[in-house]
């Protein structure tokens, strides 16, 4: 079985405008995909705002610089991840179609090993 990161991204101009029935509806989703999939995830957390990012990026000299907010602005922005396990992309993928991402989608990437 290999593993893989599923990113949740999302417009979070979009969730600016919901109310907590919206959110709650996401939420029993989520919880659904869990209930659903619970063999398959090995761990997953929702993320606070970019706004509250803090990148730190290595300048010419080698220094470590820190900034406020996110590495890249974007529409989208990783609002959340599960880490699955499954036999092969195309189960993976299968699993990845069922999470809920109303103002975005999601993103598979099997997660590398080195030996």
């Amino acid at each position: 079985m290999t593993q893989y990161l599923v990113l949740i991204y999302s417009n979070e101009a979009s969730w600016a405008g919901t109310d907590d029935d919206f959110a709650k509806k996401i939420m029993d989703g989520h919880n659904k995909f869990g209930e659903k999939h619970g063999a398959s995830l090995r761990g997953g957390e929702a993320l606070e705002p970019t706004m509250t990012a803090t990148s730190i990026r290595t300048d010419a000299s080698g220094k470590s610089v820190t900034t406020d907010g996110p590495f890249a602005e974007t529409k989208e922005a990783i609002g959340g991840f599960y880490m699955i396990e499954a036999d092969d992309l195309d189960a993976a993928i299968a699993i990845a179609k069922d999470v809920p991402a109303p103002f975005g989608g999601v993103e598979v990437r099997p997660i590398r090993v080195f030996n």
